[in-house]
């Protein structure tokens, strides 16, 4: 029996191998035939001795797992976006930006931003584990049937790797592959895939992996994130997932300045239409791990990376018509509906016009010959008009003055682009649109409850707004459309469930007017519950940190309308977590209320993230460089010296790791 085990687990090394050399180098060691006989020998013994099984086995990448229900998981790190630039100049903004962040030279790791969907894998002991797709960056959809049936992901690891780790990649459709798909759809009278970009993440959630399997998608790795990684830096941490088995692209390049990273995108951004796959820019990271964690991340990216997105594709078309959309706020915006067109590999029947200063700007006009293209290469816009070939009985437009919804009078508050619809209460689209946002991911995450449901819940007046939703009964939902019992009791189930999500989360998902994430964080931690909220002055927000006099007239504003305020009452009644759990209360002070502290170097007892957590825990505030309104300087190892003279010069005290502790007894 040791013998046939041995048989077995050398098999599966020699596959892996033979699999490797072929998708991951493009060197064939064995012929296709040889390769089926030996993976068919596995498989017959594998049958035969189930007591083997391997969940990562050479045989399983052929699929057959089905999946009907896709899990949510939490990253173990969130899956941060990039902040996008459109020029040399847009990047040389960047650099000066992180220079004043950090001390020293700073090198530049360039990689093609490759277009396709988003993945995070992780393995252990070496192992594939689990799958994840990136959702909203904090937690995604488990999809590791259907990755397991892609070539270039390694099951098992070659070489020296960590216990545990993630890497992230990007899963792409190659030309070839597309077209090959599409060939087969066309002779079998279907319609084509319309890009390779969708079609590679619409495979990501097929059901049957067996239908994944037979897709020529790929994965290519460009990041690994965990603890104790072995590695300092972005390019060290390239070549050692090259070692470990993954598939990452060659053309990334270690530059020394700003000028070699222009060099490398003037390069790729004219040979970039030869490459086997689609990609929309170049991603420029700097370089050092460790000066990485200095500069840290904004709220949505980190601030040591910036996408340069080479010039969006563009083409010309003719605008038909021009309607108005009502946002959950009463923001209206205009929208160009055009004649279909194809743009950068999908069809363009559409695209935002913004505000009445952007039409008044272009001086567009129904039945124009209109200039579009995708800013980003995401998003459709209108970027000028074609005068020479506008009609001579062209009529100026006239921006709308009534709601399009409910006919209430718009208006337009000074200083601001967007006219607002000021029926708050009985305008059904704003109504909608609140709940919806109320009900989101982010927000109050319930589940079994979508957008399409609210507005049929509207509709039929189940409810009114979204404190009506904890009333609503099994019996008053069964006789809706498409809504069986089983349908019914989940609703109420996910309703029933949020009244455990935390105040953080119920504040941002009241959807006060420039409250969003970060902001409903601050104010949660700040004032604990809603009640002090509610009570706050415009001059009292404005001391909270990063509160602006906008968001402090927005909140001031929400609870001075008697309906938010019921609704509010009604919350509280209903059993909503409307001020922070006592166990989040019990591991925060404010001994360092009114201090200000930067962080800056290594540290030996906790991390720099644990440490700006702490300080933030007990009323501090971190800041990202020094001014004279620094309190504190917290010094690690390995701090730049130009830190250590700009204290010095502003006054500004210098403490230990040690002496902080040490000094506010945390």
């Amino acid at each position: 029996m040791s013998n046939i085990k041995e048989i077995i687990q050398n098999l599966r090394k020699e596959l892996r191998e033979h699999n490797y050399n072929y998708y991951v180098l493009d060197e064939a060691t064995i012929s296709d035939y040889e390769f089926d006989v030996k993976l068919k020998e596995l498989q017959a013994l594998e049958e035969q001795h189930p007591e083997f099984y391997d969940a990562n086995s050479p045989t399983l990448r052929v699929g057959g797992e089905v999946t009907k229900n896709f899990n949510t998981i939490v990253h173990n790190h969130r899956m941060y976006s990039l902040d996008n630039s459109y020029s040399l100049e847009d990047l040389k903004d960047w650099e000066t930006r992180i220079r004043k962040l950090i001390d020293g030279d700073i090198q530049y790791t360039c990689e093609l931003k490759y277009d396709g969907a988003s993945i995070s894998l992780t393995y252990e002991n070496g192992s594939l584990t689990r799958a994840v797709t990136r959702g909203d960056g904090f937690q995604g959809d488990e999809v590791t049937a259907n990755i397991k049936t892609i070539k270039t992901v390694p099951l098992q690891l070659k070489g020296d790797y960590p216990q545990k780790f993630d890497i992230r990649g990007e899963i792409i459709l190659p030309f070839d592959g597309f077209n090959k798909m599409n060939e087969e759809r066309v002779a079998n009278g279907e319609e084509p895939y319309r890009n390779p970009r969708n079609t590679a993440s619409g495979s990501l959630k097929l059901q049957d992996s067996a239908e994944v399997a037979r897709r020529p998608l790929e994965c290519l790795l460009y990041n690994l994130t965990g603890d104790n990684l072995g590695i300092d830096s972005q390019f060290h941490s390239l070549e050692k997932a090259r070692a470990m088995g993954f598939k990452v692209p060659e053309a990334a390049k270690l530059t020394n300045s700003i000028d070699e990273v222009f060099e490398f995108i003037n390069h790729w951004d004219k040979v970039r239409h030869d490459l086997p796959y689609e990609t929309d820019g170049v991603v420029v990271k700097v370089n050092s791990l460790f000066q990485q964690e200095e500069l840290g991340y904004t709220s949505k990216a980190p601030r040591w990376a910036m996408a340069y997105k080479f010039k969006a594709e563009q083409v010309s078309t003719k605008l038909n018509s021009i309607s108005y959309q009502v946002g959950r706020t009463g923001a209206i915006t205009p929208v160009a509906n055009l004649e279909p067109v194809e743009l950068a590999g999908t069809t363009v029947k559409r695209a935002s016009l913004h505000n009445a200063d952007q039409i008044e700007k272009l001086d567009i006009r129904v039945n124009d010959e209109v200039f579009v293209e995708k800013g980003g290469e995401i998003i459709p816009k209108i970027i000028a008009v074609d005068l020479s070939q506008r009609p001579s009985s062209s009529q100026k437009t006239e921006y709308i003055s009534n709601c399009p919804e409910c006919n209430t009078e718009l208006v337009r508050i000074e200083g601001e682009a967007k006219h607002y619809c000021p029926n708050y209460n009985g305008c059904s689209i704003q109504v909608i649109g609140r709940i919806q946002h109320y009900i989101s991911r982010k927000a109050m995450d319930i589940e079994g409850l979508g957008g399409e449901t609210v507005a049929l819940l509207v509709k039929e007046d189940l409810i009114a707004n979204y404190s009506d939703l904890y009333e609503l009964t099994v019996e008053q939902l069964m006789p809706l459309d498409r809504m069986a019992e089983k349908s019914a009791e989940n609703l109420v189930n996910g309703v029933e469930a949020s009244k455990g999500i935390p105040f953080e989360s119920v504040l941002f998902a009241l959807g006060i007017r420039f409250v969003g994430e970060t902001v409903a964080k601050k104010l949660a931690k700040h004032y604990k519950n809603i009640d002090a909220l509610a009570n706050a002055s415009i001059e009292d927000l404005e001391q909270v940190d990063e509160i602006g006099v906008k968001i402090a007239e927005s909140v001031v504003a929400f609870f001075t309308v008697e309906a938010n305020v019921k609704i509010i009452e009604r919350l509280k009644a209903f059993g909503v977590q409307l001020e922070i759990s006592a166990d989040v209360l019990a591991n925060q002070t404010n001994k360092l209320e009114g201090l200000a502290f930067v962080v800056s170097g290594v540290f030996e007892t906790v991390s720099r993230n644990e440490l700006k957590k702490l300080i933030e825990d007990n009323g501090g505030k971190n800041a990202s460089s020094i001014s004279s309104k620094t309190s504190y300087l917290i010094a690690g190892d390995k701090m730049g010296p130009s830190k250590k003279e700009k204290a010095e010069k502003l006054g500004v005290t210098l403490i230990s790791e040690k002496e902080f502790f040490d000094k506010f007894q945390l």
